[in-house]
Order: structure tokens, then sequence, then C-alpha cells
């Protein structure tokens, strides 16, 4: 298992957009994450900066083939045109990143 963080900034006029999508995310988005083995996905909001921060647990063993898996499916590729409005993505992310990866520093279990 891999836990994995990312960031990415949000519009501060649509946070209560995101936050009324994520309260009601759609059944074959959390289906299509299962499959690609993402367990404890949770997504945090740091106000007054506007910073989102997700935070989840991969199980599987090739992450790349099964986030290609997660940006195939036509619901969530749906699902992404209403949540990527809402999102400012950082200037230093990585080339092909939407979301910043974060580097882990630290764990206690």
């Amino acid at each position: 298992m891999e836990r994995m963080g990312m960031v990415i900034g949000i519009e501060p006029a649509r946070i209560e957009e995101y936050k009324a999508l994520h309260a009601a995310v759609w059944p074959q988005v959390l289906a299509t994450l299962a499959a690609a083995k993402v367990r404890n996905y949770t997504i945090f909001l740091r106000e007054p900066e506007n910073l989102l921060f997700g935070y989840w647990e991969y199980h599987g063993s090739d992450f790349d083939a099964d986030m290609r898996k997660v940006a195939a499916d036509p619901e969530t590729r749906r699902w992404w045109t209403f949540c990527a409005p809402c999102q400012v993505p950082l200037t230093s992310r990585a080339d092909g990143e939407h979301w910043a990866m974060m580097q882990p520093v630290f764990h206690m279990d």
C-alpha cells in the first residue's frame, strides 16, 4: 500500500459548489476509483489560502495503468467537467499533472 498526497488550488467563489459536488459523489466515479485500487480517499480544504489537499491509499502494483483506466472512464471524465472549473492547478506542478503530487516526509502508525 502506498500513501499519496496531492494539492491543488480552489476558486474561492466556487468552494460551496465544490463541497456540494463532493457531498454526493456519483456512484460510478467511486466505483471506478475503487476498481483502480484507491482506498481511504479524503480531500481537505484550507482557507483562507484556498487549497485542497487530497490523500489516498493506493493498493495496487501499477499506479500509472490504474490511473489511465480512471481517466478512460466516461462518467469520471464527465465528473471532471464539473470539478475542474472549481480548481486552480499549481503553476509548480509537474508536466501532465492536474493535482500536484506531494512527497511523503513523515508517517506514524
